[in-house]
């Protein structure tokens, strides 16, 4: 084991140390990214941190991060390669645990090692409405910020004794985030608090005595707070919303208003982005705003959903992104935000997201509902946002009165979730790839206004016809009848389980009921394109009724049988039991 285990650790050194080999061909590259390790608001003190990792670790340097801050950083690497060190460096206990990935815009001026590695100087922070801006100069790459004189033991002591109990805790959780204490909050400095302070003193080239300083004390505090220090958290008051909180203003900036949101667009290749959720109206209005904010691309589909009477929270993870939306009702003023932030970069969102939460704070005034009226308009997009779309939509049926929905194969394959009418979930029974037909089953029993009748007897050549389907894939929100008449009982290779119909169906129409003028179901319309295979236009192919019983068999289901005594239904009857018996399915990735 102890081999197996040396193997494994000198094949993890060699893939780091051939990252340091590679990191020079990078260097220049507009896609470099660094693992900040240490921040220090003493040049001197980030020089030492700096030689005590060039130490132990390759590709180690040091920059100026602005406001009189120094950073440790290591790279640069490529995106993935900096995320296989944070990994392993962190398990390894060779950095902070708190490291995160850092972007070469937010270096400057080098001061570690003699020799610069290049880095694009960042950009000034673009801040919001009412933004306080530090505009304190930069300070030259020589200067040597003092530190504070030190304090003798007993000093420290003293000094200590005059924090309150949510200071000593803050110390604690400053403490455990760097993983030198692994024990509980509670302010009360024992052995076990002491012991993780000489260690990080000790980490940090100080005497380890196990009394923090008032210096030192700073120093731990600034380094639990690097994450927030690196993207400019600034207080800001947004009027217009009536919204008070802390937002990462060298991230996102001010963009523009369209009712219910204040948009705070991207500033860097980050990609964060930030919505101030701000509107007049009742529980109704916010319960209603709980499913639209569902509906947008900004909120994948994959997370934790919570709603009350008067507050909601929402968390998304997927397609790259994660967002979080909380939003309350109070006096009539609904208000919150959403927070989007890129996959990868947890230490920071999570650091940024609290403080957003613990500062948020309700102004006087709502957004007016007019705002961003004279906007351009798209069906797709909500206030300039974009809805969420399914990746390809088909009709299905229903067969019984439990929900259980017949439909094309083509639509449940390759889907991370299926839907019914957009709004509810579906299990995947069985897919017959083969013949082209699934079945589904509703996560949470379904009514259906209307069930399927499986024709008994082989309908006849030339006789009337019709599909029910949503032809548009549920643009005009309801289905629609598509009439023509049947051609064969078989399909062109022979095929007696497939009908030929001469039709002209949409795409959208694939997966819905094929009817005669009884009401029977006949079949299960077939998508117009199989495999490499286009049909002619008007030339269209159905499962027919056998098709639909075998496959229901395999998913242990049945349908209900058509009366063979049955009369033509009026139009009206036939378009009002097909209507009910259609629904919407939708393939979501």
């Amino acid at each position: 084991m102890k081999r197996l285990f040396a193997v494994w650790a000198v094949s993890i050194c060699a893939t780091l140390f051939a990252l340091a080999g590679s990191a020079q061909a990078q260097q220049n590259t507009q896609n470099s990214v660094w693992v900040q390790v240490a921040a220090h608001p003493s040049l001197s003190r980030a020089q030492e941190r700096a030689r005590d990792f060039a130490s132990r670790l390759p590709d180690v340097s040091g920059f100026s991060l602005g406001g009189g801050w120094y950073g440790v950083v290591l790279g640069p690497y490529t995106r993935s390669d900096a995320e296989r060190v944070l990994q392993v460096y962190r398990s390894e206990g060779q950095i902070p645990r708190d490291s995160f990935i850092a972007f070469s815009r937010n270096l400057r001026a080098q001061f570690f090692p003699a020799e610069p590695a290049t880095a694009t100087p960042a950009p000034a922070p673009v801040p919001g409405p009412s933004a306080a801006v530090d505009t304190a100069p930069e300070a030259p790459q020589t200067t040597v910020i003092p530190a504070q004189p030190d304090e003798t033991p007993a000093e420290a002591r003293r000094s200590e004794r005059a924090l309150n109990r949510a200071e000593r805790e803050a110390l604690q959780i400053a403490l455990q985030s760097q993983g030198f204490y692994n024990s509980s909050i509670d302010g009360a400095f024992g052995r076990g608090t002491r012991r993780s302070m000489a260690d990080w003193q000790a980490a940090n080239l100080y005497e380890p005595t196990g009394v923090l300083t008032t210096a030192q004390r700073k120093v731990l505090i600034d380094q639990y707070n690097a994450p927030l220090i690196s993207v400019g958290m600034t207080q800001i008051e947004d009027t217009a919303a009536g919204i008070a909180l802390q937002i990462p203003a060298n991230e996102v900036g001010f963009d523009r208003y369209e009712s219910p949101f204040a948009q705070y667009k991207s500033l860097t290749d980050l990609g964060a982005r930030l919505f101030l959720i701000s509107q007049p109206g009742d529980k109704r209005t916010l319960h209603g705003l709980y499913d639209i904010i569902q509906t947008l691309e900004i909120v994948p589909l994959d997370g934790a959903r919570k709603r009350g009477n008067t507050s909601f929270t929402i968390e998304g993870q997927g397609n790259g992104i994660v967002s979080y939306t909380q939003a309350s009702l109070k006096n009539g003023e609904i208000k919150g935000f959403t927070l989007v932030w890129p996959e990868g970069d947890d230490a920071r969102r999570t650091r940024v997201l609290t403080t957003m939460k613990s500062s948020f704070a309700r102004l006087d005034g709502v957004l007016d509902p007019a705002a961003g009226a004279d906007a351009p308009q798209n069906v797709d997009l909500l206030a300039g946002l974009q809805i969420r779309k399914p990746r390809l939509s088909r009709s299905g049926f229903f067969v019984d009165g439990q929900g259980t929905v017949v439909t094309t194969s083509d639509v449940v394959a390759s889907c991370s979730r299926v839907t019914l009418d957009h709004d509810f979930d579906a299990t995947v029974l069985v897919n017959d790839t083969d013949n082209g037909l699934a079945v589904l089953a509703p996560k949470d029993a379904l009514a259906p206004m209307a069930i399927a009748e499986l024709a008994t007897l082989s309908p006849r050549l030339q006789s009337d016809v019709a599909v029910s389907g949503f032809s548009y894939q549920g643009i005009l929100g309801a289905p629609s009848l598509t009439w023509g008449a049947l051609s064969d009982l078989k399909s062109l290779d022979g095929n007696t389980g497939v009908a030929r119909l001469d039709l002209a169906a949409q795409a959208g129409d694939a997966g819905g009921p094929v009817l005669d003028s009884t009401g029977a179901v006949l079949g299960m319309l077939l998508p117009r394109k199989i495999g490499s295979q286009q049909l002619p236009a008007g030339v269209s192919f159905a499962a027919n009724a056998d098709a639909l019983r075998t496959a229901l068999a395999t998913a242990q289901r049945s349908a209900q049988d058509k009366s063979t005594d049955s009369s033509p239904l009026p139009n009206d009857a036939l378009v009002r039991s097909a209507n009910g018996m259609t629904v919407l399915v939708s393939c979501w990735e």
